[in-house]
């Protein structure tokens, strides 16, 4: 299953990273066969300079990514991103191709903006949450919580709520007994329930 994470400049090195290491640890530590194959995309498919300046390689651009199972929206600083059509035009392709569309924190006003979400329930930063209800008022916007897991449709809290959300994909995608041994691997408490 091809996981391909949406990076751009500015955006939250644990958001991407978080997931892409959960991701990562199950298809290392799962023992019969390599069941994610994860990857980074941005749009140009070249270095990005992400928050505090961490510049990140991806591994491919808009034009030349494998087919996206399950596409992952980083946050981060996005307001030069939720202009670029191009990028809202690529999301809402992607997610229309993808089995599951996730976001992770600011991530969620991207799906938003890119109409992914719709009437969904979801979840983003704490710190943001007003913003998203007033910029999308069609939306719910839940608090207190981890992840929102709306079927196809995934959106996490802020930055390291990413990698609880990975988690429950990869127990939703594969099985409870590997999001486990993944938690029990990267030495992370994993909070279950959303």
């Amino acid at each position: 299953m091809n996981v391909g994470i949406y990076i751009y400049d500015q955006a939250e090195v644990l958001d991407f990273s978080g997931p892409f290491e959960v991701f990562s640890t199950a298809s290392r530590v799962c023992k019969n066969d390599n069941p994610f194959d994860v990857f980074l995309v941005s749009e140009s498919g070249n270095t990005i300079s992400a928050r505090a300046g961490y510049r990140v390689m991806s591994n491919y651009g808009f034009n030349d990514h494998p087919m996206i199972d399950v596409l992952i929206v980083a946050g981060g600083v996005h307001s030069n991103e939720i202009g670029k059509s191009q990028v809202m035009e690529w999301i809402s392709q992607q997610s229309t191709n993808a089995s599951i569309t996730a976001s992770v924190c600011t991530g969620a006003f991207l799906l938003a903006k890119a109409k992914v979400l719709k009437e969904h329930k979801v979840t983003t930063h704490w710190e943001d949450m007003a913003n998203l209800r007033s910029e999308f008022p069609q939306l719910n916007v839940i608090e207190n919580v981890r992840w929102v897991d709306e079927g196809n449709i995934i959106t996490s809290g802020g930055i390291s709520a990413g990698i609880d959300m990975s988690l429950h994909l990869v127990s939703r995608l594969h099985s409870n007994d590997l999001a486990e041994k993944t938690a029990r691997q990267m030495d992370f408490s994993w909070t279950k329930n959303s």
